[in-house]
């Protein structure tokens, strides 16, 4: 059984910094592509950022520039750093990881809210 936990979550002032960590049990973390999503209240859920099991990095438009995705495999964890937050910021952010071909599975974690006010 997969199971993705996140923390780091909280609350912060404009032009803050968080990093969220998502730690993967239950798999063989290296060789699955994993993810960051958000949804703010009232909101769909979006995507933030992506990374490969090879490392390759994707950031949505409103992310770029101000957060880092990265993977550690001796921790089976993946990372969100966030800079420059602003309130807009402020949402449940969710892991998210998909095993590999040919039959894929999505897993999800529970969430962790961000709030980014003064």
């Amino acid at each position: 059984q997969v199971r993705l936990v996140e923390s780091g979550g909280g609350l912060v002032q404009p032009g803050g910094s968080l990093r969220l960590s998502c730690a993967v049990s239950g798999s063989i973390f290296s060789r699955y592509a994993m993810a960051w999503y958000r949804q703010a209240p009232g909101k769909e859920r979006e995507l933030v950022a992506t990374i490969t099991s090879g490392g390759v990095t994707n950031y949505a438009d409103f992310v770029k520039g101000r957060f880092t995705i990265s993977r550690d495999s001796a921790e089976n964890t993946v990372y969100l750093q966030m800079e420059s937050l602003k309130p807009e910021d402020t949402a449940v952010y969710y892991c998210y990881a998909k095993s590999p071909a040919p039959y894929p599975i999505v897993y999800w974690g529970l969430g962790t809210q961000v709030t980014v006010s003064s």
